[in-house]
């Protein structure tokens, strides 16, 4: 898809803030794009700052943000228009000033976009009926009762929808991103970008925003905690229940109860879910084959990763690969009936 560009040929990238906006929502898309101009974005991306009236923005942290434009002024075409959230979105999404400006805006933007609760903004804006979005997991519930007409899906990091893209909360601006950077400039640039960032991996779109070990957190298990890290730091080992059990003390009837009361779900399907992420993970920024891939993250063969593609996202390990977008997983109860 071609840019929509300046009139001096850069690629136009216009952030929308507002009171009370989340900083990082702000900083997370400008310093990976900035970074993507130093690695020879081609063309490159022009980032704007706009408010209304062009007025300084305090964000939630008290950080006063100066605006470079005022949303009123700017005109031409832009190539991204990016609504920011934080916890004044719910004011933002009120404005009609602020409305009137982003759907005037977004008509002559090739893309449009929020992070985390700038949904909110877009949604007011009527810019997201009959569309499948995302937003932060605490707040799609509210965003879906107040637009019945917007198919909310608070699970995925961000999802795209023909033009709109929407993402989940904070961080998730990141993959966002990168997910833009990739789209525009192909996974070279990006997979540059992440490393610039020093961001692990270029996460899949539709890996779930809480994982199974933030899922049900266990602060006041110290046995539990111990071993999900252990976990997570030695896929390729024996992590059977008998191996955690012993390595914990304890014997796996108990290690089972304390899964099932801190975490939701028994040790073997915990483990086969913290490995199938893991190898999703490296299917989407690695060109290392599933059978490499297999043997890194603690599957028998190529053939028992299919399986648990095929379990966990309904698609293979190679569908991974090729296709724009992660699928999503699927729902937790299925995760939970299946085999380990």
């Amino acid at each position: 898809m071609s840019a929509h560009r300046g009139d001096d040929g850069l690629r136009r990238v216009l952030i929308v803030a507002y009171e009370d906006a989340q900083i990082l929502d702000i900083a997370c898309p400008s310093g990976a794009l900035d970074i993507a101009n130093r690695y020879g974005a081609e063309p490159p991306y022009s980032v704007e700052l706009g408010t209304l009236g062009r007025r300084a923005a305090r964000s939630s942290a008290g950080i006063l943000v100066g605006a470079g434009q005022s949303l009123e002024a700017v005109t031409g075409r832009l190539d991204t228009l990016l609504v920011v959230g934080g916890i004044g979105c719910e004011d933002a999404a009120a404005d009609e000033r602020l409305l009137g400006q982003v759907r005037r805006l977004a008509t002559h933007s090739r893309r449009v976009a929020s992070v985390c609760t700038g949904a909110y903004v877009l949604a007011a804006a009527g810019l997201l009926d009959h569309r499948r979005v995302t937003t932060h997991w605490g707040w799609g519930d509210r965003l879906a009762e107040r637009h019945p007409a917007v198919a909310v899906d608070a699970g995925p990091l961000y999802i795209r929808d023909g033009d709109v893209y929407t993402s989940a909360g904070v961080t998730s601006a990141l993959d966002l991103t990168l997910a833009l950077i990739e789209d525009d400039h192909g996974p070279t640039l990006a997979r540059a970008v992440a490393r610039e960032l020093v961001t692990h991996l270029h996460r899949p779109a539709d890996q779930a925003q809480i994982s199974v070990f933030l899922a049900a957190p266990p602060p006041e298990d110290r046995l539990v905690r111990d071993l999900t890290g252990h976990i997570a730091g030695h896929l390729g080992e024996d992590l059977s229940p008998a191996a955690l059990a012993a390595r914990a003390g304890v014997s796996s009837r108990h290690l089972t109860r304390l899964f099932n009361a801190h975490l939701g779900t028994t040790p073997a399907r915990a483990v086969r879910v913290a490995r199938t992420e893991a190898a999703a993970h490296l299917v989407r920024s690695s060109a290392l084959s599933l059978a490499a891939i297999a043997r890194r993250c603690g599957f028998g063969s190529p053939e028992t990763l299919r399986q648990a593609f095929l379990d966990h996202y309904g698609v293979t390990g190679d569908s991974i690969r090729r296709m724009p977008d992660m699928p999503a997983a699927r729902a937790t109860r299925e995760q939970k009936t299946s085999g380990p």
